[in-house]
């Protein structure tokens, strides 16, 4: 691949089955900031509905900026399998160059189960151990890392020697287990982030303590990311950039199921910077794209084209950041 990219995504991919149950309860506290979902013990489920597609954070950002109009490619580890035959045809039939798609023959592909109750998800997955090892990379502008398997510390050492290189940004969206490893095991690549994408939750973790988003978005943007981005569901996400902090609300949609919101969320935020465009416009994108993502089933189904961002965002001119700082 001798052309310039604009975008290679890194992390896992997975094949997610979709449930949709209505027989559960939740169990919250008053503030309603955890909750449980409850099924009766030992008890069988009935279930509303099942689908299947191709998943996986790094999937959804390199099908979701295909789509607009980056040319994207897609690393990860998948296995000679069924799950694995549907991740690359699902690449292909999206834009996104396969040559960085690496087949395990020992392993099988990534597989999780999305549990949909009323409208939100809980995820239960499982992810194979892997051995990551970044192949010879074309050149391009952004690279977007995400969630990844344990055995990940080499492939991140190539990773920061590959972004000197070639001076590429880097948008950050630490997965679970990165997140649990904590804020100075992330410290090496928060120091040359770009963009950092996290929810709130994950934020709090990160620094350690609870707290308003802007004492929140200062602390991360300290380790290193010139600009924090922190969603909040349905409260919408603020954006800072260390010398302005900006609340975004959410666009008019109706939430058939949340999986993916974030991640097409920072998708649309990525390819506006590419464009040149600032982190107030950035925001629109991003909040754009998630609301495509939220009103289908699974996290690739609604993702925006360019012309799509354009119309919500025309469609809903109320709907914009505001400055807090």
């Amino acid at each position: 691949m001798a052309r310039k990219l604009d975008i290679i995504s890194i992390g896992d991919a997975t094949l997610d089955t979709f449930i949709r149950v209505s027989d559960a309860s939740l169990m919250c506290t008053v503030d309603r900031e955890n909750c449980l979902l409850c099924f009766n013990y030992a008890d069988k489920i009935p279930i509303v509905s099942l689908d299947r597609t191709v998943a996986g954070n790094a999937a959804n950002n390199a099908v979701g900026s295909a789509r607009l109009g980056m040319q994207a490619a897609f690393y990860s580890v998948i296995g000679d399998d069924e799950v694995g035959r549907m991740i690359r045809a699902t690449m292909k039939k999206e834009g996104v160059s396969e040559d960085y798609l690496v087949i395990d023959k020992k392993r099988p592909s990534n597989y999780s189960v999305v549990l949909n109750y009323q409208g939100e998800r809980t995820i239960l997955y499982y992810s194979e151990p892997r051995t990551y090892k970044l192949p010879p990379l074309a050149p391009a502008s952004w690279m977007y890392y995400t969630a990844i398997g344990s055995n990940h510390h080499s492939l991140e050492r190539s990773m920061l020697a590959y972004l000197k290189r070639h001076k590429t940004k880097l948008g950050y969206n630490p997965g679970t287990g990165q997140i649990r490893e904590g804020l100075k095991r992330l410290k090496p690549l928060l120091a040359v982030t770009e963009v950092l994408f996290v929810n709130k939750q994950e934020a709090e973790q990160l620094v350690g303590r609870r707290g308003e988003m802007h004492e929140l978005a200062a602390a991360l943007r300290q380790t290193g990311p010139k600009i924090v981005v922190i969603t909040d569901g349905p409260r919408g996400a603020h954006a800072f950039d260390g010398s302005h902090l900006w609340k975004m609300g959410v666009f008019p949609a109706k939430v058939v199921e949340m999986t993916g919101a974030g991640d097409s969320f920072a998708t649309g935020f990525v390819a506006a910077l590419h464009r040149g465009l600032g982190v107030a416009d950035a925001l629109k994108w991003g909040s754009a794209n998630s609301a495509g993502v939220i009103g289908k089933i699974g996290p690739q189904a609604g993702l925006q084209t360019v012309a799509g961002i354009k119309k919500m965002i025309t469609t809903y001119k109320a709907v914009k950041p505001v400055e807090e700082s």
